[in-house]
């Protein structure tokens, strides 16, 4: 598994150009899915049929979300010398993009700048600028125009159980989807896998996927935080310790329905898992559960340290409980025959 998260976390995608990740996704599962397509956003929805439709009624859909987008930056300007300003797309801090480098679609490489700051603390992205290498305006026009969008350039690092590397903020709940979707057995409900765009700007991708779909229950599978490194903020999520199942963030407060079925089979199946509410941040289960007349949604979140940074890193034994989690939870969703969620 750690070849496809090296090769996801890698592949450029920020929010509005997901293409490359998408055809990565799609390649690894075109093989399992019954029916995939694109949606007008973007989203790759991937059907997975049941074995033995509900008799008498339509089957149910679950729908499963993890979106393919990272954060990154987009030109604004070009100036005389050759400099781009950026804005930022999606939530990042200029303090960490100090020392840098950043990749364009078309390989284009640049680093982050700054103006000369008497205070770092008044350091903010109209005070920074990407060096592109230009001496001239025209000479960077060449390489770069105004709107395109870049990513920062930082390779995936495996460090034994955990792998370090830019954007597991999403990508690696996409490969656990990825895993689901290989080895998940709907019986009765089919179950919708979907990895969705936009959601760094506002859980775009989702809200338009969800409301085609019109699913009857919804999972997110996306990264949270972590409260194990030295003074940093209490928080009951920490790395190696299992997958997470929130109860609670700024987007959503988890169906209750949802959050117990998860908790019984973790602890049905002996999978790993910690109790997980998050003060700020949110998922696409923040659109899934609005859309329409309502859809009861959970997550299912991977313990991440160093979100929105160059060098987010996750632990392998955390990320195969999610998968098991997963697979345990759509399996027992699509086995209902009417009661409970379904």
């Amino acid at each position: 598994m750690k070849d496809l998260v090296k090769r996801l976390t890698e592949a450029y995608g920020p929010s509005g150009s997901e293409d490359k990740v998408r055809e990565i996704i799609k390649a690894e599962v075109e093989k399992f899915a019954d029916e995939i397509r694109v949606d007008s956003l973007g989203n790759l929805i991937c059907r997975v049929a049941p074995k033995s439709p509900a008799d008498g009624s339509d089957p149910k859909r679950i729908m499963v979300a993890a979106h393919m987008d990272e954060i990154g930056v987009l030109v604004s300007y070009i100036d005389d010398k050759g400099f781009l300003r950026f804005s930022p797309v999606g939530g990042l801090s200029p303090y960490v993009l100090l020392g840098q480098k950043v990749i364009f679609e078309n390989g284009t490489v640049g680093v982050f700048g700054t103006e000369k700051l008497e205070d770092m603390k008044s350091l903010a992205f109209d005070k920074m600028f990407i060096d592109i290498g230009a001496s001239s305006k025209d000479e960077a026009e060449k390489k770069v125009r105004v709107g395109d969008s870049a990513v920062i350039l930082r390779e995936f690092s495996d460090l034994g159980d955990r792998v370090t590397s830019k954007t597991m903020d999403n990508r690696i709940s996409c490969a656990v989807v990825i895993e689901a979707i290989k080895s998940v057995r709907p019986e009765r409900h089919e179950a919708y896998f979907v990895f969705t765009v936009q959601e760094e700007l506002g859980l775009r991708g989702a809200k338009a996927a969800a409301y085609g779909i019109n699913p009857d229950v919804g999972i997110a599978v996306d990264v949270t935080t972590w409260g194990d490194t030295p003074e940093c903020a209490p928080f009951n999520v920490v790395l190696g310790k299992g997958v997470a199942i929130k109860a609670k963030d700024s987007s959503v407060i988890a169906h209750p329905k949802v959050k117990n079925l998860m908790i019984d089979v973790a602890e049905k199946k002996g999978i790993l898992y910690q109790m997980e509410v998050l003060e700020r941040g949110g998922t696409d289960a923040g659109a899934i559960h609005l859309t329409r007349e309502g859809v009861p949604s959970g997550t299912i979140s991977i313990p991440c340290r160093y979100v929105h940074t160059p060098c987010e890193m996750v632990d392998m034994r955390d990320v195969d409980a999610a998968t098991r989690l997963l697979v345990g939870v759509v399996e027992e969703l699509a086995s209902s025959s009417g009661g409970g969620i379904l």
